[in-house]
């Protein structure tokens, strides 16, 4: 514990605390007012949740989240506070009130925070720590994928699609160790290597040198099968802590020239239907994702090039639709379809594969109408005729299911208002047995 006496506009005031900078410079200094409980501590990126009171020296107060009645929230560590609040808070626990005492070089400088905050002001701040989680790294904020950083990382670039790796990792399932292993590989070939799709993901998001516990929910670890060799059962969280050694950088499409993206793209196309072949559709759609990425905007290819660079294409967009089909994506593998259909209008494996696509989105008769087309332009393809068949098959069974369900409906409505006709006229017959069979009659006849 340090102590001092600081003044402050003729005031003289007791500063104590711990000194809980890094450097031991006594820029932040910390006073515990009251407990907390628990033993862990937010962590760099983890989200926190406090009240504030914020007062200058001389004890008048500049701001005050209790005031409003309404909870702080930041990331610690990402520089979206004062120095010193990053530092301060992450050395808290749960339900902990303490009191902060901030020199100018850790809050807001020789600048101040005008008008409420003079120049080299050193500040006070009574904080409560009320929660803190992981930061949710998936698209979906759904917390799927959660991460907590336990040493932060070096520079700003992180690793993308395609980028060689070198990692350890540490999967863990209710407290047991599943896989404990060092890997060099590119992202994209997870899979290959028993990987679930959050650690490539994860390893998206972290720096070289970070290291992190990733929180990983079934459906983006191994989802609802399990993993047999790894005894995971179907739907389990998972843990794994990551270490990101190494890695570098996959040439991103505004790197390459156009003559680098033919060549890469050829690399890959093959690469791909390597994995088709082993049925890793996954890996391969992101194989063939990375040649359209490179190729689609090329412009300033010309004569055999641009020929070449449309060939690449096509076959791209083909196998990726045959890979979503594989997959049972049938909304993707529509819109790739589409796709090569633009580059090639007549295409008959985009037609074909389009046709299945809306087969298993139930458009029967759209699908049958791809499947013809395949007839008329390609006779010799006999896929094609069974498919046709197999369509108009499910369009009639469908036919058939509407009359039905909407035979009923026609019935239900006619009960329904036959029985209210029949109510309306015991209303308006007062009792008379006559006077309803008549009134129900008329009305009836007037209907």
């Amino acid at each position: 514990m340090t102590a001092e006496e600081v003044s402050n506009e003729g005031q003289t005031i007791p500063i104590e605390g711990e000194d809980i900078t890094p450097k031991k410079d006594g820029g932040v200094l910390k006073l515990v007012k009251k407990e907390g409980t628990g033993n862990e501590f937010p962590m760099t990126g983890d989200k926190v949740f406090v009240h504030y009171v914020g007062t200058l020296l001389d004890g008048s107060k500049f701001d005050s989240s209790r005031d409003r009645n309404d909870k702080f929230s930041f990331e610690i560590g990402k520089g979206q506070v004062i120095k010193a609040w990053d530092i301060g808070v992450a050395t808290m626990r749960i339900g902990e009130v303490s009191q902060l005492i901030c020199k100018p070089e850790y809050a807001y400088g020789a600048a101040g925070s005008p008008p409420k905050i003079p120049p080299n002001a050193t500040l006070v701040f009574e904080v409560e720590l009320f929660e803190f989680h992981g930061e949710d790294i998936t698209e979906e904020e759904d917390g799927g994928i959660v991460r907590r950083i336990l040493t932060k990382g070096e520079g700003y670039t992180k690793p993308n699609e395609g980028a060689a790796v070198e990692v350890a990792i540490e999967g863990s399932c209710e407290g047991r160790v599943f896989d404990e292993r060092e890997l060099k590989f590119e992202l994209g070939d997870g899979d290959s290597l028993d990987l679930p799709p959050a650690v490539e993901k994860a390893l998206q998001s972290m720096e070289k040198g970070e290291e992190a516990l990733f929180t990983v929910k079934a459906k983006y670890g191994f989802g609802s099968n399990g993993h047999a060799k790894f005894n995971i059962p179907g739907g389990a969280t998972l843990q794994y802590k990551i270490k990101l050694i190494n890695f570098e950088k996959a040439k991103e499409s505004w790197e390459m020239n156009a003559d680098e993206k033919l060549e890469q793209s050829s690399i890959v196309k093959d690469k791909g239907t390597q994995y088709f072949k082993d049925g890793k559709y996954k890996q391969a759609s992101v194989q063939y994702k990375r040649i359209i990425s490179w190729l689609e905007h090329e412009s300033s290819l010309k004569g055999a090039e641009e020929e070449k660079a449309k060939a690449l294409r096509l076959a791209a967009h083909l196998n990726l639709a045959m890979c979503y089909l594989k997959m049972h994506e049938h909304a993707p593998a529509l819109e790739n379809c589409d796709k090569a259909l633009e580059l090639d209008s007549n295409n008959e494996k985009a037609l074909f594969r389009r046709g299945e696509a809306l087969f298993g989105m139930k458009e029967y008769e759209r699908a049958r109408g791809d499947f013809t087309r395949v007839t008329q332009l390609y006779p010799a393809n006999r896929a094609a005729k069974a498919q046709v068949q197999v369509c108009q098959k499910h369009m009639k069974e469908q036919h058939e299911k509407d009359k039905r369900l909407y035979a009923g409906m026609f019935q239900k409505f006619a009960e329904r208002d036959a029985k209210r006709e029949a109510t309306q006229g015991k209303e308006n017959g007062e009792g008379d047995s006559m006077d309803v069979e008549e009134n129900g009659t008329q009305e009836q006849t007037a209907a």
